[in-house]
């Protein structure tokens, strides 16, 4: 508010589509940029590993090494190194570059959900259906130790900023905060709707932020252990999140075909951003802010920039003597999470792009949130609580279609034992004098 009691409206410009990459065969997974912001890792069902340059006369590397869906990948923080986990129990170290160069890691009995450096690169913390957290030495190359208690599938692990924390969360409905000398449980928060996909520190290590099933994203205070805001401003299930390095924006995924940007110090929703043809799987933002990504179910990865000029050089300043639509709970809020209270920022038009022939729709938005336990307006015209009741709904189904997955999986491959055996038996029949010696053992299921 200027001194003559007007109030001044930022208004940012909306994100642009910059590039867009398509090579993999399937559902893209994860993504995220190299520290020099020189090329971008992308893992996909299809079981591959691409290394995409963002100079566009620079062809991309095509990493095959992994048996079975790639669920998670990330780059070093120096950039030497690319980390990735699979379906297939394991995960590997890349050298980004021709040679396609990896190391294998084995410790865990399931899918590996997530892989993550430590802030000095010098450990990785994996998450896994075989419901443990690990962390491993990257340069020895070995299993440090693991992390027990959760009692269902692990769907995500991340370090804190300093690498003193860890962070999980499960199908068990909880997130959990570690110590990572003591490999101790500090704290459980519990999510009561549903489960949370996705969850990592901000910057300043102070909050989590949680992406869940039920179709909302919120933030917690590691030190007070309170909620601080709730977002339900997707109306599907929300897969991924990243923060901005600044700590004021969070970007979300989600099976809306939406990905979104959350302004954390105003408490409100501030551009959403369509452009994938079904759910969008993965999000990040690039080191220094200026560009984040996207990947989808529709197989491709997009590159936006961000268009989040700090300094205010080339943000319009526009004055208006209509009240702001802030309340004084955001600015709280974003005390507590450890960033500046900057002035409403409150974009109200509706502006389109396109790049090639993708469809690309970037949608404004200006509405505060008014508190920190109440939700934005939502976007549909259903009434609270059938919305509640229907998201409730498909929380369970997702988790009846996952159990129902594995079983399928399980009975395939007893299948698969059982044939084994029987051709064995009937090979062994077929001898007039069966040696026993020479008998193929199967391995007990």
């Amino acid at each position: 508010m200027t001194r003559s009691g007007r109030n001044v409206y930022i208004y940012k410009p909306d994100p642009t589509l910059e590039r867009n990459f398509k090579g993999h065969k399937d559902a893209v997974t994860s993504v995220d940029f190299s520290s020099n912001m020189k090329q971008i890792a992308t893992s996909s069902t299809d079981c591959i590993v691409m290394i995409w340059n963002m100079k566009p006369q620079r062809r991309a590397y095509r990493f095959d090494g992994h048996e079975d869906s790639v669920t998670s990948i990330q780059f070093s923080p120096s950039g030497h190194l690319v980390a990735s986990c699979s379906k297939d129990k394991t995960v590997r170290l890349w050298v980004p570059n021709m040679k396609a160069q990896s190391t294998v890691f084995k410790a865990h009995t399931a899918t590996v959900r997530s892989v993550n450096f430590s802030g000095d690169g010098q450990a990785l913390v994996t998450a896994s259906d075989d419901k443990t957290v690990k962390v491993w030495a990257v340069h020895r190359q070995k299993f440090l130790f693991s992390l027990n208690q959760h009692i269902n599938w692990v769907r995500c692990a991340r370090f804190s900023p300093d690498s003193r924390l860890i962070i999980s969360s499960s199908d068990d409905k909880t997130i959990k905060l570690w110590d990572k000398n003591s490999r101790e449980c500090i704290h459980s928060f519990y999510e009561h709707a549903g489960y949370a996909n996705h969850v990592d520190f901000h910057p300043s290590g102070t909050c989590i932020a949680a992406a869940s099933t039920d179709n909302s994203v919120k933030v917690w205070d590691i030190r007070s252990l309170k909620m601080l805001q709730h977002y339900q401003v997707h109306s599907g299930v929300v897969n991924s999140l990243s923060f901005h390095p600044s700590g004021n924006f969070l970007l979300t995924a989600s099976n809306d075909s939406t990905t979104k940007i959350l302004d954390l110090v105003e408490g409100k929703l501030l551009f959403t951003l369509h452009g994938h043809q079904g759910p969008v799987n993965c999000v990040a933002f690039s080191r220094t802010g200026e560009y984040f990504s996207s990947g989808g179910s529709d197989e491709q990865v997009m590159v936006w920039k961000s268009n989040f000029d700090e300094s205010g050089d080339t943000a319009k300043v526009q004055r208006s003597n209509a009240p702001t639509h802030q309340t004084s709970e955001p600015a709280q809020t974003a005390a507590k999470i450890g960033r500046g209270h900057s002035g409403a920022k409150h974009p109200n038009t509706h502006k389109s792009s396109s790049t090639s022939s993708t469809s690309i729709n970037v949608k404004s938005h200006g509405t505060a949130q008014q508190s920190l336990q109440v939700p934005h307006t939502l976007e549909g015209t259903a009434a609270p609580g059938l919305t509640n009741t229907l998201q409730h709904i498909m929380g369970q189904l997702d988790i009846l279609t996952q159990t129902v997955s594995y079983l399928e999986q399980r009975l395939t491959l007893t299948e698969d034992k059982l044939k084994e055996c029987l051709q064995n038996q009937g090979a062994s029949h077929a001898q007039t004098f069966p040696d026993e010696t020479s008998w193929t053992p199967v391995a007990p299921y």
